[in-house]
């Protein structure tokens, strides 16, 4: 997995049910028009135990105060973890009764967890055997850890089995570049070791899975969870921080008593060393220049304050975060100074990588990502810009939760005021895939994805999102024709590319008729695609990091006719004509 997390789409808050009296003396919750009994119902009913899961850690999750947008006022409103709970107890249908076991399971509320227990004994609806022993499920004893050499990110993998036989797996994956936050999480239906048995037939010889403590394991992820809650923007993703619930009840299940590797805190003098070893080293000789050891500084500021915390460790995406954001909003010079960074950036990547044996793959990989972001990088550094906390400001006025048709989103919809002001609402046309620039070693790949987007298409979709996935794919395969030769599943990129669509198009709704979770579901996957599409949109100019108001894919010959009709309605409210 990688990237920051989008901002979640926006969604009603789920409110109580309207009250009835249907007996003197009590008040009785009416669920019957309410389309979250039918979303209960449909769950209740499937023959996986993780959907019915799923769908109270969501209502958990909406509830919880963690998920409170703090620039919001008191009458924001939406109902209270209270309010939904009571509603459940004032309603017996079997939808709420189970809603109730599993609330009573994930949520760590003694008093709560007692009064429910009185209420569900006087409820007669019969339940699944699996629900009925959901409070004695055993965590399984072993926890894995994949890690990669470049060091982004870890994943967690942990799971359990109910007394029906029946188990669930997490996967959580903690970015180390955004701070060691939760970025994305995923709970699947499959035994523990049918999951580790999956991810080992798509891993390389960049990664490593084995098993890891399992009390420091809890004490990393519930840290990484709770500092994640504090960012805002909020990093999310379709399932996450829906599964946060779920996944907190399965930590909470770990043994206790771990601990958090500490952060390693560099010393000036050590810093100071590090730049004297680069400067003398073949990489950094022709460079011992002031300016250079100067911008060297900020390099290593950024190394040991911000992302991994190791100056040493350089990947395409901190490469990336590092030009295309960071040092154009931190560092204040002129441009003449500034634009000496990139060539500093390319030694210092090949001084590192040469220290720590990282294989040459990696390394080519990390310099590509230098020239493919320097143009972004010479081009901010010669507009005018907030910098240092105005910039913090800015970012988060224009990003608050929803304003989602503020102009700045509109432009990076469509790719500039100018794309904005001619953009029109003629349908995508029916049109070939462009094999034009595409290597032969990415054809077989690439072929696969495109059958599979085709068919999701024309089976869920319509021609206009047909062409908008064909586009991405092909400007994709040419823009980075190594994500198309890696071992890795092509319906899982074929999922990421119809995911990605429908984000930018608005097309999936979290309350249907067609959800993100069905449209990779159709594609025979669960969990997040977010990861496998990060190098997708990459490969199409999109930086993946910055894409918290939604998915914005900065042009509009991706967009379908009536997303484009939205935004040119939006376009006409808001600037004056």
């Amino acid at each position: 997995m990688a990237k920051k997390g989008r901002r979640p789409p926006r969604r009603t808050p789920h409110r109580p049910p309207p009250r009835r009296t249907d007996r003197p003396g009590r008040e009785r919750a009416d669920f019957s028009d309410q389309p979250l009994l039918q979303t209960l119902r449909h769950a209740l009913r499937s023959a996986e135990p993780v959907d019915l899961l799923m769908a109270v850690s969501s209502l958990l999750e909406a509830t919880d105060p963690r998920s409170r947008d703090p620039f919001a006022g008191d009458e924001a409103g939406g109902a209270s973890r209270t309010d939904l709970i009571e509603s459940f107890l004032d309603a017996s249908y079997a939808e709420t009764t189970a809603t109730l076991m599993v609330i009573r399971t994930l949520v760590p509320d003694e008093l709560l967890g007692a009064r429910i227990r009185r209420e569900l004994a006087a409820r007669p609806q019969p339940m699944p055997p699996w629900l009925r022993g959901l409070d004695q499920a055993r965590i399984e004893p072993e926890v894995w850890f994949l890690t990669h050499v470049l060091g982004d990110g870890d994943d967690y993998l942990l799971g359990a089995r109910l007394p029906s036989g029946d188990a669930i797996s997490a996967l959580v994956y903690v970015d180390h570049n955004m701070g060691t936050v939760v970025k994305d999480a995923f709970v699947v239906g499959v035994p523990l070791d049918e999951l580790i048995a999956r991810m080992r037939s798509t891993i390389d010889d960049d990664q490593s899975l084995t098993t890891e403590d399992p009390a420091g394991a809890r004490a990393i992820v519930e840290q990484a969870i709770d500092l994640g809650a504090r960012m805002y923007p909020p990093l999310t993703s379709d399932t996450w921080p829906a599964c946060r619930p779920l996944v907190e009840w399965l930590l909470r299940a770990l043994p206790a008593g771990g601990t958090v590797p500490e952060r390693k805190s560099w010393s000036k003098r050590e810093l100071a060393q590090l730049a004297d070893d680069f400067f003398a080293s073949r990489f950094g000789a022709g460079l011992d220049h002031p300016d250079e050891r100067d911008l060297f500084e900020s390099l290593t500021w950024f190394g040991t304050d911000y992302v991994t915390g190791d100056p040493l460790t350089w990947s395409p995406v901190t490469v990336e975060m590092l030009l295309a954001d960071w040092f154009p909003r931190k560092v204040v010079g002129e441009p003449s100074y500034l634009a000496k960074l990139p060539e500093l950036v390319r030694a210092y990547v090949r001084y590192c990588h040469d220290r720590l044996g990282i294989p040459p793959k990696l390394t080519t990989e990390t310099l590509n990502a230098v020239s493919q972001w320097e143009p972004e990088y010479q081009r901010l550094i010669r507009t005018d810009r907030p910098q240092g906390a105005h910039a913090l400001l800015d970012r988060m006025l224009a990003e608050r939760r929803g304003e989602d048709f503020d102009v700045v989103q509109l432009e990076r919809a469509v790719g500039g005021r100018l794309q904005l002001q001619a953009l029109d609402d003629r349908p995508l046309p029916d049109e070939p895939f462009e094999w034009a620039g595409i290597p032969e070693a990415a054809r077989p790949q690439v072929e696969q994805m495109l059958e599979a987007c085709d068919r999701c298409a024309d089976e869920l979709l319509d021609v206009e999102h047909r062409t908008a996935m064909r586009r991405f794919l092909s400007r994709a395969a040419v823009g980075d024709p190594k994500a198309f030769t890696r071992k890795a599943l092509p319906a899982r990129g074929a999922a990421a590319i119809a995911w990605v669509i429908c984000q930018a198009n608005e097309s999936t709704d979290p309350y249907g008729p067609l959800t993100a979770q069905a449209l990779i579901a159709w594609f025979g996957l669960k969990g997040s695609v977010a990861q496998r599409a990060e190098p997708l949109l990459r490969a199409n100019g999109v930086n993946p990091h910055q894409m918290y108001e939604g998915m914005r894919l900065g042009t509009p010959d991706l967009l379908v006719a009536r997303r484009r009709a939205a935004l040119i309605a939006a376009r006409d409210e808001l600037l004056p004509r």
